[in-house]
């Protein structure tokens, strides 16, 4: 199944399939999500899905039964 994926606050919006990483999505639509463990115990990757929860980029993945996902990403400047 196909998903859009939007990056905030770029607005960049990139077809993505459920179950593909998170981390690999961002990449293909040029989008730098800092990592630092990529095991989800540093927090470093931390994205707020807008509507939703703060979830760790590094271990997540595009999420079934949805046709659109609106991913904020910001950055921790001690990062």
């Amino acid at each position: 199944m196909s998903v859009q994926v939007s990056f905030l606050p770029d607005e960049v919006t990139v077809e993505a399939e459920a179950g593909e990483p998170l981390l690999q999505v961002a990449e293909r639509a040029g989008v730098k999500i800092p990592t630092g463990c990529l095991m989800g115990s540093c927090h470093a990757c931390e994205v707020e899905v807008v509507g939703g929860e703060t979830i760790c980029a590094c271990i997540s993945s595009v999420p079934e039964n949805t046709s659109h996902l609106t991913i904020d990403v910001y950055v921790d400047p001690t990062w």
